[in-house]
């Protein structure tokens, strides 16, 4: 984000979204070692194999078999407004150097700041954790302090599914994408998860970028709205905050493509019925 539009307040949260593609040659390694088949192949089979298992539900392959090709984080301060968005190894997009990023945010930069995801703790932050482990990267405070970031039931890490959820008491249909249009958000636009792979693969990975940044910005916002049902902000807050986001994405040059995108989707809403 632009320089001279940002707010130098401190990050206390940290909203963050990992798109991720199944890493080939570790599934080639470990599912089918020996066996005369390429990446690629190793890959399709184990969607099969994910996707009968689940009766047709799936094939989405299990995040230890993953590894992440695009992070943003939404840096807010303590009053909730946003003071920056940055994607992680931006134009590059390496693994090992998101993974450095993020940790090195987490556990340096911004070592007092809540980390907020939906369904961070089933997906997001195993995968960092994962890469930590494959790279060496050190993740103490996150992994050790008793009421931190890995920690469930605290507010170092706010799970949005686990908040909308009650900690797993209901299923929440529809994920992200219901809550955002639920409140007149754009929510899912010209591109699901399940893309992502592909995208890689055609070498479209700033438009995984503008994905993920969609995604981070409809958190946030879907965040605003929690923290207006626990008496955090009132609603004029909650409209002037996210006034305030809109205005200072609209007036930057770094990922201005993903932000009229999504800005291009947001209407006039009122709840129904």
């Amino acid at each position: 984000m632009d320089k001279n539009n940002k707010n130098t307040s401190e990050n206390k949260y940290i909203v963050f979204d990992v798109e991720s593609v199944p890493d080939g040659r570790l599934i080639k390694d470990v599912k089918y070692p020996g066996e005369q088949i390429t990446e690629d192949e190793a890959i399709t089979r184990l969607q099969d194999e994910v996707f009968e298992r689940s009766g047709g539900k799936s094939n989405f392959i299990p995040v230890t078999f993953q590894y992440p090709v695009c992070v943003i984080m939404a840096l807010l301060n303590d009053r909730y407004e946003l003071n920056e968005i940055k994607s992680l190894d931006y134009g590059q997009f390496r693994a090992s150097e998101i993974a450095r990023s993020f940790w090195f945010r987490i556990e340096v930069l911004d070592k007092k700041a809540s980390l907020v995801t939906f369904n961070g703790r089933g997906f997001d932050i195993p995968i960092m954790e994962l890469m930590a482990y494959r790279y060496g990267f050190e993740a103490k405070r996150h992994l050790t302090d008793k009421f931190g970031t890995r920690f469930r039931f605290g507010t170092r890490h706010i799970d949005l599914q686990d908040f909308i959820g009650n900690y797993n008491a209901i299923q929440v249909n529809g994920g992200l994408n219901m809550l955002a249009k639920t409140i007149g958000l754009p929510g899912k636009t010209d591109t699901a998860g399940d893309q992502v792979h592909q995208l890689y693969k055609d070498g479209k990975i700033e438009q995984i970028n503008n994905y993920c940044i969609h995604d981070v910005l409809d958190t946030y916002f879907v965040f605003l709205r929690t923290r207006l049902m626990l008496g955090d902000i009132t609603a004029d807050d909650e409209k002037r905050i996210k006034n305030n986001a809109i205005e200072l994405i609209k007036g930057s040059e770094e990922f201005k493509v993903a932000y009229e995108s999504y800005l291009s989707h947001m209407h006039p809403f009122e709840p129904w019925p």
